[in-house]
């Protein structure tokens, strides 16, 4: 007698048949998903990582915060970063400089070539003054304005007949020392410290980076993965609102340290990223554990700044400076930009 033919019982044996012969190939092919494996090589992951909480980031954080002034020789390294989002930037040679800081927000910084003034520049916390004095005297200017206030880019006129790259490389310089802001340096060097009773709101976190390996045993062009604590200050404006105000970077690498501080404008974009190397004792009757290296980039500003301190046992710390100290007049009679001034024309023009 005939059959009924039932499909139903022969779909599941084939199904179960090529299942079985996948499994065998998979596991028996040196192709295949469970093959044979290669060792690769990644960024090495660098320990002790110390664990820490919130409270102890806040009191490394603070520890930076107890210098109340600073004054030293420095080594100080521009570099223009206009062109950074085409892969080229311009760095100018290292120069000398004297720096002046105290709390709150005050600073005097002179930069010197080979024992020329190049450049001087003051804030008293509130306004900012920068006098130019290199190159052709159509360059030479003294820049003033408020430190709160956001100012479009100088840029240095044009010497007519200036065709050389020496003369072009000058009007870059002085546009370059127009354009810096004596009160970045100071926010950079004098943290504002994380107070017991603020209103902010502090987040916690922990961050992996890999970076160039920097240590003196690593070979050139090695790469390793630092561990970070994140710790990031929020206001609340607004009922259900938070902004992002500075985000601090805490290296975790056999102690607590910090590394990097970026701080954000009030549409969340990055206004600076400092970052601090080579922790020195600094000073001789009065001393401290400081960065020695401090880099600071303004994005928005286009520029980067590198400062060294020349001998930390020259440094000197908590000296108390009268305000007369970071005042700078116009002795030279320069020509006078004063950007609060240009602000209200163009205002008063749109």
């Amino acid at each position: 007698m005939f059959k009924y033919f039932n499909a139903s019982r022969i779909v599941p044996s084939r199904l179960l048949l090529s299942v079985i012969a996948l499994s065998v190939l998979l596991f028996t092919s040196g192709c295949g998903l469970f093959g044979a494996k290669r060792k690769i090589q990644v960024p090495q992951l660098l320990t002790p990582l110390s664990e820490a909480s919130k409270d102890r980031l806040i009191q490394e954080i603070n520890r930076l915060s107890t210098v109340k002034s600073i004054y030293g020789k420095v080594d100080i390294q521009f570099e223009d970063t206009s062109f950074a989002s085409s892969g080229v930037a311009d760095q100018y040679r290292l120069v000398d400089g004297t720096i002046t800081l105290q709390r709150p927000g005050k600073i005097y910084l002179v930069i010197q070539f080979t024992f020329v003034d190049i450049a001087q520049m003051a804030s008293d916390g509130e306004q900012f003054r920068v006098a130019v004095l290199k190159g052709n005297e159509k360059y030479k200017r003294f820049v003033k304005g408020t430190n709160s206030a956001i100012y479009p880019k100088l840029e240095a006129e044009a010497v007519p007949g200036a065709k050389s790259d020496n003369q072009k490389g000058e009007k870059e310089t002085v546009s370059a020392l127009s354009n810096l802001r004596p009160q970045h340096l100071t926010d950079a060097f004098m943290i504002r410290p994380i107070e017991a009773n603020s209103s902010f709101v502090y987040a916690q976190s922990e961050f992996f980076q890999e970076e160039p390996d920097n240590r003196r045993q690593a070979k050139k062009g090695t790469r390793i993965m630092r561990g970070y604590y994140l710790l990031e200050e929020f206001s609340q404006p607004n009922a259900g609102d938070a902004r992002l105000l500075r985000r601090f970077w805490l290296d975790r690498v056999g102690g607590i340290r910090l590394a990097r501080v970026q701080t954000y404008d009030d549409r969340g974009r990055l206004v600076t990223d400092v970052s601090y190397y080579n922790e020195k004792t600094l000073g001789s009757s009065t001393t401290a554990l400081l960065p020695s290296r401090v880099e600071i980039t303004r994005p928005q500003d286009q520029y980067k700044l590198s400062i060294s301190y020349q001998n930390s046992a020259s440094v000197e710390l908590n000296r108390e400076f009268g305000p007369k100290a970071f005042v700078l007049e116009n002795k030279w009679q320069l020509p006078e930009v004063d950007l609060d001034a240009q602000n209200k024309k163009v205002t008063a023009n749109q």
